[in-house]
């Protein structure tokens, strides 16, 4: 390895060692400002706008997409943009979070006395804590760092990086605060590999004449082009009424036929395993697979609130739609 492939890796660990201490720093200054600050935000009747200039507002963008991602309603509002015509973005019912690490940003500062005006409740995101930005604010975060990453101590980059992580701990205590669930967050990502993964199983599920169902009554030479018609190496048995009763699988058929001579005599309700698993139409499809994984299965029916098969789900469904 050659003098400078050696200084060029001291550098990037050192780089990645600085801004890991930053982020450490923050841990002991989690506490009742911290708190307030999450407070605010739940009591938020209003948007919350997300505002700073140059590297910082790049921060700002990536904190609101990830609160509204959450449920939290937020706007990436631009300092510049808002001293030149965009404030009547902000209401009164709003809460600003504001992210400087100097805290005395010429286009936030000259914000203080329009947001106190307006009535929006302002949060402080700096690494100055006794800056303007600081001074002003309802709650200030004290984001500051030892030294940035940059071997000239200039380029925002621990101090960014740490900006970023403490957002993240706002946004994720207060996913918990107001109960945010799973279910929530599949119905704001319907689409791409988090939609896929968070999709309900009624969009995966076969239903109709692709789901595989007898009755009770069925002889096992129908029961067994049905399994084999459907291909899902199983059927559902309904009563009567098309309640479901029990489910016939392959390995029901292949344990039966080492048992019994005339299979092809029997019914389906003499075959059948009585009382199967089931899940609801609306449950996600990392629950459905939770459950095969649990009783080790590959198919699992959904059915309705009386009983009625509504589908069948199986493992390779999840699989070839990449859900899971």
């Amino acid at each position: 390895m050659s003098p400078d492939t050696a200084a060029a890796l001291d550098l990037a660990r050192k780089v990645l060692r600085t801004e890991a201490a930053a982020i450490l720093g923050l841990v002991d200054r989690i506490d009742g400002e911290f708190e307030r600050a999450v407070q605010l935000l739940f009591d938020c009747r209003g948007r919350v706008i997300v505002t700073g200039m140059g590297k910082s507002g790049i921060i700002c963008r990536k904190i609101a997409a990830t609160l509204t991602s959450t449920g939290t309603s937020a706007w990436f509002l631009h300092p510049a943009e808002a001293i030149h015509g965009d404030l009547g973005a902000i209401r009164d019912e709003d809460v600003v979070l504001a992210l400087s690490h100097s805290g005395e940003t010429d286009e936030l500062v000259r914000l203080l006395e329009s947001i106190r005006r307006i009535g929006a409740r302002l949060i402080a995101m700096t690494g100055d804590p006794r800056s303007t930005l600081a001074r002003a604010a309802d709650v200030t975060l004290d984001c500051s760092i030892a030294e940035e990453a940059c071997p000239m101590n200039l380029v925002p980059t621990a101090s960014t990086t740490a900006a970023l992580a403490l957002g993240d701990a706002l946004t994720m205590t207060l996913l918990v605060r107001k109960g945010f669930r799973e279910e929530q967050f599949a119905s704001l990502h319907p689409g791409g590999k988090l939609g896929r993964r968070l999709a309900r199983v009624e969009h995966v599920m076969h239903s109709g004449a692709a789901a595989p169902i007898v009755r009770a009554a069925t002889a096992m030479p129908d029961v067994i082009h049905e399994m084999s018609s459907k291909r899902l190496g199983m059927t559902c048995v309904v009563d009567e009424g098309g309640v479901l009763i029990g489910i016939i699988t392959d390995g029901d058929l292949r344990r039966l036929m080492m048992r019994a001579r005339d299979v092809l005599a029997l019914s389906a309700l003499e075959v059948m395993t009585p009382r199967p698993i089931t899940i609801a139409r609306d449950v996600l499809a990392v629950e459905a697979l939770k459950t095969m994984e649990t009783h080790k299965i590959t198919s699992v029916v959904v059915a309705g609130a009386a009983g009625s098969v509504e589908g069948v789900v199986h493992l390779h469904d999840l699989w070839r739609t990449q859900m899971i």
